[in-house]
């Protein structure tokens, strides 16, 4: 019986600690393009994570999974050292690495430029002091292509150069 009392104590002493433990929110703010080369681009993510602890919280490494107009496009992780200081909010980029032949279902669909829609699936790993915790962080959004990076932008350019070489 007194291994039981100790055992409930213990127990309900694990549980009222995890409850002192308030995960931190995490929102998306923007993303953006930011390479672009021969066999693909890069782009940003760029997260608000709010800790609402009185102590702070450190990031050792995230996942994630991009989907484009529902088709999966990228996925990837990283070991990476952020803290999160307690009562802040802390920046924090996510870089993810698409290549133009992934691209191709995408541009079978024509998404408009200004408004193509995708969805962020990541997972950040954070150490508390009572362990490691994994915050889930989703998104639905759409993304906007800048101008000087849209095909008839390029399409254009071309055409200047046929017409300067005539």
């Amino acid at each position: 019986m007194g291994r039981l009392i100790i055992l409930f104590i213990l127990v309900f002493h694990l549980t009222a600690c995890a409850a002192l433990v308030t995960p931190p929110q995490v929102a998306l703010k923007h993303t953006n393009l930011v390479a672009l080369d021969t066999a693909g681009f890069d782009v940003e993510c760029h997260l608000g994570v709010t800790n609402p602890n009185s102590f702070d919280i450190s990031l050792r490494g995230y996942s994630y999974d991009l989907q484009v107009m529902a088709l999966p496009l990228a996925a990837g992780g990283l070991q990476q050292t952020v803290v999160f200081p307690a009562g802040r909010e802390t920046d924090l980029r996510l870089p993810v690495r698409i290549r133009y032949h992934d691209l191709i279902e995408i541009l079978k669909r024509l998404p408009a430029p200004d408004r193509i829609p995708y969805r962020l699936d990541a997972r950040l790993h954070l150490d508390t002091p009572l362990g490691e915790m994994v915050i889930p962080v989703t998104s639905d959004d759409t993304l906007s292509l800048p101008e000087a990076y849209r095909p008839g932008t390029y399409l254009n350019r071309i055409g200047d150069i046929l017409k300067g070489v005539r």
